[in-house]
């Protein structure tokens, strides 16, 4: 027997997705929108975890690394390269720009962001190749989020 008095409820709604929502047709599936593929790079596991929850009410596909050596190899297997690559500047034996310009020589139209705590902007300036953005930490999530979203926009150069 369960006693309520004093207690308060919670509860989860599920949305469902009414069979007249989704496409059936092959036609309709291939006009649909894929989701842009982001990967972030953090040898600090809480601020990668940071990175994550600042994206989830985005529409991407995340995939994390604890270190660019691991990224790296991902992206030179991957079939499909990320639209994206949000690294942290200060890692261990490969630093945020280094693996920045190895993956832009396997895929120029990679985007990026340069996130740096150690490093200010000017770090960018010297760089052999374009950074499209950088965020100093640290960074609000927000903020975070819509500098993602504006890049992502951009058309390329």
């Amino acid at each position: 027997m369960l006693a309520n008095a004093g207690m308060r409820s919670i509860y989860f709604v599920q949305r469902s997705v009414s069979s007249m929502s989704v496409p059936t047709t092959s036609a309709s599936k291939t006009r649909r929108k894929k989701k842009p593929l982001i990967y972030l790079v953090d040898d600090q596991p809480m601020l990668l975890d940071l990175a994550e929850m600042s994206l989830l009410e985005g529409d991407y596909t995340l995939r994390k690394f604890g270190n660019p050596e691991a990224a790296m190899k991902s992206f030179a297997k991957a079939r499909t390269k990320p639209d994206l690559l949000i690294s942290d500047y200060a890692m261990g034996k490969m630093n945020g720009l280094e693996l920045m310009e190895r993956c832009k020589e396997l895929h120029p139209p990679l985007k990026t962001i340069l996130i740096s705590g150690t490093a200010g902007a000017e770090i960018v300036l010297g760089a052999l190749i374009k950074v499209d953005r950088f965020l100093g930490k640290p960074y609000q999530p927000a903020n975070l989020s819509e500098l993602v979203r504006r890049v992502l926009n951009e058309s390329p150069d």
